[in-house]
């Protein structure tokens, strides 16, 4: 063999061998990207507890308070149904309140009941009977408890004083009292002042009034202690005292008598007068001048007549020009008149027997009248009289057992005034 020969040969084995290293790289290197390994499977890593540590525990469902107002014709099931509560529930939670004493027949319209829920489930209800009392349901692993809360008032004795510009009514308003303050001090003088005829600018008043808390939120009033009205010509003053003892308070003159007269001075609570009593007086309608042995209120139509006294109802109905009328008998020889009322009230007929302040008709325009208001007059054994300055029948006074009490009560309640509410 040639040198060539073998040179060649040489080279040919190189070139097999090349050949079959390659044969054996390529399909491994196929395979490999063909079919890559599977991804790790990720696993979860428990810390290790450690000794007397308690590890947290889920977090709680979240909290909210719903309130439901009750409206109009409501019962307690309905508003709780409108509420989102299930009315099986519903009905236990009344159920349940009867028996814990709550009345729901006193629900009203603008009452709320406050729902708490834990998540979708209730698990307290409550609702406030008054500022005195409120119930409470929880929802237990048994079932709803419920819990009574009431709440002693605290009695506090405050001072209240004031002056007329434009009305009593503006009067108290101003000084940051309610208008039950003006009814209450009204109340006490209706048999000897007529706050509709006489309240003038420039009286003033003054009184010491309980009131009534709910911690420190001021809720109602109680008694008024003493009070004193002044005007120009005169000063009245209203003692609160305790004839028997057991709470049964009246209101006196320092002199001991009774301000609860057999006659009111007003048969309306509050309204402007247009015309006072006089023997001549020009007739808006008939013309002339005639007598007006009255007094006349106005007074939207539906404004509520009282009887100012126990007494009879003589005649009911019509009565020509003054329209709707009643006239009612009482003792002593009195009489008093309504005239030009809407309406009678229900049960006002001849023989019907009437109390002081029982609503007995409707002021209305019936009959010869101009306008909406109410025509009152009264009669002593026949003779029309002037209702404003005729003296009428004085109640009980205090007994002269009780005159050295009264004196001392009356002494010290005054004094006190003059100190805290002076003029």
């Amino acid at each position: 063999m040639t040198r060539m020969s073998a040179r060649l040969l040489t080279v040919a084995l190189a070139f097999v061998a090349l050949l079959g290293v390659l044969a054996v790289a390529v399909p491994l290197r196929l395979q490999r990207e063909a079919a890559p390994p599977p991804a790790p499977v990720p696993v979860a890593v428990v810390p290790e507890a450690t000794p007397g540590v308690t590890p947290p525990s889920p977090e709680p469902p979240a909290t909210r308070v719903q309130t439901v107002e009750l409206e109009r014709g409501d019962t307690l099931v309905r508003a709780l149904v409108r509420g989102g509560i299930g009315p099986g529930t519903a009905t236990d939670v009344a159920g349940l309140l009867k028996k814990g004493g709550a009345d729901l027949r006193r629900l009203r319209p603008g009452d709320t009941l406050t729902i708490t829920w834990s998540g979708p489930r209730p698990v307290s209800i409550n609702w406030e009977a008054s500022a005195w009392l409120a119930f409470t349901l929880e929802a237990t692993e048994n079932g709803w408890t419920v819990r009574r809360e009431q709440v002693t008032p605290e009695i506090r004795v405050e001072p209240v004083r004031g002056g007329v510009i434009s009305s009593l009514f503006q009067a108290v308003e101003d000084a940051r009292e309610a208008p039950q303050l003006v009814l209450r001090l009204v109340e006490i003088f209706s048999s000897d002042f007529d706050f509709t005829a006489d309240t003038r600018p420039g009286d003033r008043f003054r009184l010491l009034v309980e009131k009534r808390y709910a911690g420190n939120r001021f809720v109602e009033y109680g008694r008024i202690l003493v009070a004193q009205y002044r005007t120009e010509v005169r000063t009245l003053t209203g003692i609160a005292f305790d004839r028997s003892g057991r709470g049964r308070f009246a209101y006196y003159d320092p002199s001991g008598r009774s301000l609860r007269k057999s006659f009111l001075r007003s048969p309306l609570e509050f309204t402007r007068v247009t015309s006072g009593f006089t023997y001549a007086r020009p007739h808006p309608i008939l013309g002339g001048v005639r007598p007006h042995l009255a007094i006349d209120y106005a007074a939207p139509v539906g404004t509520q007549v009282r009887a100012v006294a126990d007494g009879t109802v003589g005649s009911a109905g019509w009565d020509e020009g003054n329209g709707i009328s009643v006239l009612l008998r009482h003792r002593s020889g009195y009489q008093t008149m309504y005239n030009h009322l809407s309406k009678l009230a229900a049960g006002i007929r001849p023989g019907a027997r009437v109390v002081q302040r029982q609503v007995i008709g409707y002021v209305g325009m019936t009959g010869v009248a101009t306008g909406s208001h109410l025509d009152y007059r009264v009669a002593k054994n026949g003779v029309w009289v002037n209702p404003v300055s005729e003296r009428f029948i004085p109640g009980e006074p205090i007994a002269t057992s009780e005159r050295a009490e009264f004196q001392a009560h009356t002494h010290a309640l005054i004094a006190r005034l003059e100190r805290e509410a002076a003029f």
